[in-house]
């Protein structure tokens, strides 16, 4: 998934000056955008308020939406540096092309994911014969210094473990939760967990109080420790928790994102994620004289072009609103 915003603006993330040391509810409002010709996206991170969730920078939510007669999502080839991208499904296929040659249709409750390293670009689009609803969510996370340079790679895992308790079975996407691990290669200490929860449950998940969390509502009635999150919001829980109590109203899917503060100071801009404004300048050198980042084969159309950097120079230091 891509950010297409033409009027892209710098990102300061991470550090830990921007983490939130104790529980805190801080519920997140979305910024509508414009994916494409026919998927707008709720888009959670960055949040003007809230840059971060340990490593998970970016957090889109889109549908469910009827696209029977629609052509769904269409996003062009585009580039990526320095983060994972997570793709995650409820409703409808996502068909991935990357510059390695990977080419996976991605389904519901199974894992896409990109690390994108040193360079990488890839396209995604439902398929010309697709489901008539699409709903997910689309995730970054930030790679660690020590491991931003690796070589690019794309990984699909179907079977994921689930963790189980009356009235909420809880599927882990990435990283660990409640001893369950997933299969998808993290960096940091991190975890990302689909929730499905009858109506009428209430239980409490466990939880570590190092991470800081934030939980994502996909669908449905549900509260988070007593606050009402209604589908495409998001509510951000802080640090020092041990468990977190989930009451359903109605049938609810929620994700739960969290991982140890990220320490390292950030630029993100467009679809690069960096630690200073001359790399994010090279980067989009690279992509638009079509080097580093390979090409994308097979896909309908033109590649995306990169918008215009700003005329301030990029800093890692300081909001950048």
């Amino acid at each position: 998934m891509s950010n297409l915003d033409r009027q892209a603006t710098p990102s300061v993330c991470g550090g830990r000056g921007f983490v939130v040391a104790e529980p805190v509810r801080e519920l997140l409002a979305p910024r509508r955008v414009q994916l494409g010709e026919s998927t707008e996206v709720r888009r959670l991170l960055p949040n003007l308020g809230r840059r971060m969730v340990g490593a998970w920078a970016f957090v889109d939510h889109y549908g469910p939406d009827d696209i029977a007669d629609e052509p769904g999502m269409q996003v062009p080839p585009h580039p990526h540096m320095g983060l994972q991208t997570v793709s995650w499904l409820h409703d409808g296929e996502v068909l991935h092309r990357d510059s390695l040659g990977s080419l996976q249709t991605v389904r519901p409750r199974e894992l896409g994911l990109m690390t994108s390293g040193r360079a990488i670009s890839h396209s995604e689009e439902s398929p010309k014969e697709h489901a008539r609803l699409l709903h997910g969510a689309q995730l970054w996370v930030a790679l660690p210094d020590a491991h931003r340079h690796v070589e690019p790679h794309f990984q699909h895992h179907v079977d994921l473990p689930v963790v189980a308790a009356p009235g909420l079975s809880a599927t882990v996407i990435l990283g660990e939760l409640d001893g369950a691990a997933s299969p998808g290669t993290a960096y940091t200490p991190i975890v990302g967990a689909d929730l499905s929860l009858t109506g009428g449950t209430e239980t409490r998940l466990p939880l570590d109080p190092d991470f800081e969390y934030a939980v994502l509502s996909m669908s449905g009635e549900a509260e988070v420790d007593g606050v009402p999150v209604l589908p495409g919001s998001m509510l951000y829980l802080g640090c020092g928790r041990t468990e977190l109590p989930l009451r359903a109203v109605s049938d609810a899917g929620l994700m739960l994102l969290g991982g140890e503060p990220f320490e390292e100071e950030l630029v993100m801009f467009w679809n690069f994620i960096a630690r200073s404004g001359e790399e994010i300048v090279q980067a989009r050198k690279d992509w638009e004289e079509g080097s580093r980042f390979g090409e994308v084969k097979g896909y309908d159309g033109a590649r995306l072009s990169a918008p215009e950097l700003p005329t301030t120079p990029l800093k890692p230091r300081g909001r950048v609103r």
